[in-house]
């Protein structure tokens, strides 16, 4: 059996291969039930970082997964429940969404940036969401007039709390 290699920092590369036309955009943002999902990707110092990335994932309105291919080639119209946006030099990540639906509604959120081994998860559910025993409320987006506030902050005071995955080990 072989042993695993350490991992090598995710970024700070991404503008030259991930991105793609209507990336962020999960609708467009004409669409009549879009909302935007935004916020600040943030270093331990309160530092704006200018170059990470953000993939968010969500069910539908009507609380389904959504299965609709197509994910990378923005159509106008079809609904994926995917999407990616980099930050810009202001650490700002902005997505247009339509509202996810579920007993208890959320955004999944994968964050890459340099300086990371890997990539984190976390989550941002609904501001009026009910939340399960033990999430903390740091996990609940802001209402804002034309949607969602989650800030995301990589370190240091007020640390977005991330989600352990174990990877499966043979």
């Amino acid at each position: 059996m072989t042993e695993p290699t350490p991992g090598q920092t995710v970024g700070p590369f991404f503008h030259l291969g991930l991105p793609f036309p209507g990336d962020s955009a999960l609708v467009p943002a004409g669409h009549p039930l879009a909302v935007h999902l935004r916020g600040f990707v943030l270093d331990g110092a309160g530092d704006p970082v200018p170059d990470a990335l953000v993939e968010l994932w969500q069910a539908g309105p009507d609380g389904a997964t959504v299965r609709e291919t197509g994910s990378l080639h923005r159509d106008g119209w079809t609904f994926t429940g995917w999407g990616r946006a980099g930050t810009d030099a202001t650490g700002r990540y902005t997505f247009s969404t339509l509202v996810p639906g579920g007993p208890v509604p959320f955004f999944a959120l994968v964050v890459f940036a340099r300086g990371l081994t890997d990539r984190l998860f976390t989550r941002a559910y609904l501001p009026d969401a009910v939340l399960p025993p033990g999430i903390p409320e740091s996990l609940r987006a802001v209402a804002e007039p034309r949607g969602f506030r989650f800030d995301i902050r990589l370190q240091g005071e007020n640390e977005t709390v991330f989600l352990n995955f174990h990877k499966h080990k043979p």
